[in-house]
């Protein structure tokens, strides 16, 4: 996202969130540092995404890891939240909460698209996991799809 961000000419007016309830993820992601096998994939979806640059100007390899710039993660807040048991703690424009719903029962779900239906703004996004969606939950006319097969939805409720 800040890629994407950066490219678009819009990361110095942005505040990225990134959020897990697990701190030792939370210390990874802050650290920019990731196994080299996975960024044959992240340079897939880079290029898949349109992605403006050669995807290696934005790391350094070193050794098995690659390190990603440390600019990259200036307007990143990395923060311990459970999605289950915490409440919102700002309005967002946009909310990727992408493979977690799969794991939760059907009142557990509920209760987390009730979080992040108030943490959206009007007309503000939702990405969701290829295998979780809105529908058949007390939140599903609450949005439109904006690109159903990547599972993006816009609020409009």
């Amino acid at each position: 996202m800040a890629i994407l961000l950066e490219e678009e000419g819009l990361f110095e007016r942005s505040r990225i969130y990134a959020t897990d309830m697990n701190e030792e993820v939370l210390g990874k992601a802050r650290a920019g540092i990731f196994p080299l096998a996975q960024v044959q994939e992240y340079t897939a979806n880079y290029l898949q995404a349109g992605g403006a640059r050669s995807f290696s100007e934005y790391y350094t390899a070193n050794y098995d890891n690659v390190i990603f710039k440390r600019s990259l993660s200036e307007n990143i807040v990395f923060a311990q939240h459970n999605l289950v048991t915490d409440g919102s703690f700002n309005e967002f424009h946009l909310i990727l909460c992408r493979n977690v719903l799969i794991y939760f029962n059907d009142s557990l779900t509920n209760r987390v698209h009730r979080l992040l239906y108030g943490s959206l703004g009007p007309s503000s996004f939702l990405g969701l996991g290829n295998r979780e969606s809105i529908k058949f939950t007390p939140f599903e006319n609450c949005y439109e799809p904006f690109d159903e097969r990547e599972r993006l939805y816009r609020r409009i409720v």
